[in-house]
């Protein structure tokens, strides 16, 4: 099942397929399907701080000591991780590492 999405120009959710195009009931406003997906496939795009695009397996330095919710525990800057997993939500990075695994956000990762 794929969702259509609001339209682009007034923002309205009103919107349905039309052959190879989306169109908006409220403001008329038409915009190809291949337009869409090329957007939504550039937003699953994970950056680090520097705008290095990450992948699965690559090495990253923290650039900011960070405290651990829930514990004692600090990341401190330097720290070099090796093999990181890229994965959906709030925290794109995950790993693993002796303290534990952990989930951070990309903005505070620089590629090594």
């Amino acid at each position: 099942m794929t969702t259509i999405p609001p339209c682009p120009q007034c923002g309205m959710p009103n919107t349905y397929p039309d052959g190879d195009v989306f169109i908006c009931a409220d403001c008329g406003y038409e915009w190809s399907m291949q337009s869409f997906v090329e957007t939504h496939e550039e937003e699953n795009i994970v950056r680090d701080a520097n705008g290095n695009v990450l992948s699965d397996g690559d090495s990253v330095v923290i650039i900011k000591d960070l405290k651990v919710k829930g514990s004692s525990i600090i990341l401190k800057v330097g720290t070099k991780i090796k093999s990181i997993r890229i994965v959906g939500g709030d925290h794109e990075v995950d790993y693993k590492t002796d303290l534990g695994q952990f989930m951070l956000k990309a903005c505070f990762l620089r590629k090594a």
